[in-house]
């Protein structure tokens, strides 16, 4: 704990368990342990952050967004950074588990395209998959100015569903 409350930066489990000297199976197994105690820990694509790290005071909304092909995805993210906005998660509903989510927190363009890295080299199925592109994102800007402009362009390009 106290090595994520002194980052301002993603802490990557494979990078901690060569620093504390386990596996890295044993710092997710801690990680999950420390959130269950309450531990206000966020796991994402980029590695673990300590949730009152994450910046200054912002606002948040819930958008409905569709896309098709990666492209559209890469272009979807890039619009919400492009316009100073951040990517908390990606949430869909599925028929038999109800709501499921994955922590995003995609902020920059090089956050956007280690995601799709990431998505190309696993090759693996986005959420998205399971509704037919329908999916909500938790998106969060400085100010409401910058979530306005944020939806606007999203439904100019076709994305957001409303």
């Amino acid at each position: 704990m106290q090595r994520l409350k002194a980052s301002n930066e993603a802490l990557i489990g494979s990078q901690l368990a060569e620093e504390f000297g386990v596996s890295r199976q044993v710092i997710v197994q801690d990680i999950a342990l420390l959130r269950a105690q309450g531990e206000k820990i966020v796991a994402t694509s980029q590695g673990y952050f300590y949730e009152d790290n994450l910046g200054m005071t912002t606002v948040k909304a819930s958008i409905a967004c569709r896309h098709g092909d990666q492209e559209e995805l890469r272009d979807e993210l890039s619009t919400v950074v492009n316009y100073g906005g951040r990517v908390i998660d990606v949430k869909v509903e599925h028929p038999i588990y109800g709501e499921l989510s994955g922590n995003l927190m995609i902020s920059t363009l090089a956050d956007v395209d280690n995601f799709i890295k990431n998505y190309q080299d696993n090759e693996a199925a986005l959420l998205s998959k399971l509704t037919d592109g329908i999916h909500l994102h938790t998106i969060e800007a400085v100010n409401e100015q910058v979530l306005e402009k944020i939806k606007a362009e999203l439904r100019e390009k076709g994305y957001l569903l409303e």
